[in-house]
């Protein structure tokens, strides 16, 4: 039979079918392919006695490494800039793989009580990905990310202790989702969320929480090709095509669109400095190592 994988933790992959959810371990082979199971997957199941083996995955529109997910219609990138403060680059970085992988980006920005967040929520809303002002505490902008992932299947990923347990609870009480306090001396959430599971909200709408990272967990998530890279930025977007050479690396050029625009305002220079450091981490890429 086939079903969806709602939740993967330890080997073990809890699958929705039409017989309810049936626990299954996976095949040896697919593992011997590096083609693990992830949430979100349609998969091919054989069940015996409440147990079964995924024998096959479907296949996927999209996957992402960290998160771990497939499948996704859209990413939604939470951030703070109070306990604890999110760097640009970890936006950054997300959405550039969700931009090469042609996933919609949203970025809320939590903890709104605390800090308005003035600052970052201009640099994005500049960039032109949508920008939820929130608050898990207060119920600001519960509504509006609620209508954004309305029908969709969604993951909720950024680092440690920026709430998006609290915001999952906020969205559906019900869950009673688990949350962590954020350590003062640190600046950083504990890892509440220590799997991947998708819940259902309703209405055909989907979200799976994923484990916070910090920017020491960006060297794992995926890398793509230095050439790809301007087209997962939208703020380049306009300047594309305009540069004096066809194959600008928007660096040191001379007569760079890019460049011109950064120089001019028009492109934030936090989002040019972290396309300049992914970039680097996409020049040591070679074309095998991309899957």
């Amino acid at each position: 039979m086939t079903g969806r994988i709602v939740r993967s933790l330890s080997g073990f992959y809890d699958v929705q079918t039409p017989a309810g959810v049936i626990t299954c371990r996976a095949r040896g082979i697919l593992r011997k392919e590096g083609n693990s199971p992830l949430t979100g997957d349609l998969v091919e199941i054989t069940a015996e006695q409440g147990k079964g083996m995924v024998e096959r995955i479907l296949p996927r529109k999209n996957s992402f490494v960290r998160p771990a997910v497939a499948n996704m219609d859209a990413l939604v990138i939470f951030a703070a800039n109070v306990n604890p403060v999110t760097e640009p680059f970890l936006i950054d970085r997300v959405a550039a793989i969700a931009g090469d992988q042609e996933v919609p980006v949203y970025l809320c920005v939590n903890k709104c009580d605390l800090d308005p967040a003035v600052d970052l929520v201009q640099i994005y809303e500049k960039a032109g990905i949508p920008v939820i002002r929130a608050s898990a505490e207060t119920g600001e902008g519960v509504e509006q990310l609620r209508e954004l992932i309305r029908g969709k299947l969604t993951a909720f990923t950024g680092n440690s202790g920026v709430g998006k347990s609290s915001m999952l609870n906020r969205l559906c009480p019900q869950l009673e989702l688990p949350t962590g306090e954020v350590s003062e001396k640190l600046g950083r959430g504990r890892h509440t969320t220590r799997h991947v599971e998708l819940y259902c909200l309703g209405e055909d709408t989907y979200v799976a929480d994923t484990p916070g990272f910090s920017s020491f967990d960006t060297d794992q998530m995926e890398v793509m090709l230095k050439e790809n890279l301007q087209y997962a930025f939208p703020d380049f977007a306009e300047h594309l095509g305009k540069c004096q050479f066809h194959d600008c690396s928007h660096r040191k050029e001379p007569g760079c669109a890019v460049t011109q625009a950064v120089a001019e305002g028009r492109i934030g220079k936090s989002r040019y400095d972290s396309y300049l450091r992914l970039y680097e981490k996409a020049s040591q890429v070679k074309i095998w190592e991309i899957k």
